[in-house]
């Protein structure tokens, strides 16, 4: 179990210091998006171009942090009910969750996804808009993203059987419940 508990801080990481660097492709596309807005209104000019890298930007983003949400326990929950679990029934449904599901859908992704990056990067498909971008790079971005949500979904799996075993601490003790929402006043 030490042999996974080093790759899983690893992982864990590569992924937090990807997590971290990657929200700059946010402002990268307000950027483009406000540029190319100002362009338009003030010298009538326009490129489909601007349009999908702004598209390509925030698909990065949104693809490629998943697995930082993952890592971080931010993805989306049944708080209702799993607030009213104990927390070893949790840590079941976790690991549940990721063997029979995240697992195999990320394996079956990434995999299906390189056949398609590599048709689109060998045949040098553009995109069907005017002036528009070549493909690859955007479906690149989701062979990259579920791969990272693969070997994400293995670090978590790994910490939650170790913190099962007792040998680590919970990395997220408030497991499966969100700060609550502030009362109207």
């Amino acid at each position: 179990m030490d042999g996974l508990l080093r790759l899983s801080r690893w992982i864990d990481a590569v992924t937090a210091f990807i997590g971290r660097h990657i929200i700059w492709l946010i402002l990268a596309a307000i950027l483009v998006s406000a540029i190319n807005a100002v362009i338009r209104k003030a010298f009538d000019i326009s490129s489909n171009a601007w349009l999908e890298l702004q598209w390509y930007l925030f698909g990065c983003v949104f693809m490629v942090a998943a697995a930082y949400t993952l890592q971080r326990n931010e993805h989306i929950r049944i708080d209702i009910v799993s607030s009213r679990l104990s927390q070893n029934w949790r840590n079941w449904i976790d690991i549940f969750g990721h063997v029979l599901m995240l697992l195999p859908f990320a394996a079956l992704m990434t995999y299906e996804s390189v056949p398609f990056v590599w048709s689109a990067l060998r045949s040098g498909e553009m995109s069907g808009s005017a002036g528009g971008l070549i493909i690859w790079p955007a479906r690149a971005f989701i062979l990259v993203g579920f791969f990272l949500l693969f070997i994400q979904g293995i670090s978590e799996l790994t910490k939650r059987i170790a913190v099962m075993k007792g040998l680590i601490p919970d990395p997220h003790p408030h497991h499966g419940s969100h700060a609550p929402l502030e009362p109207h006043q």
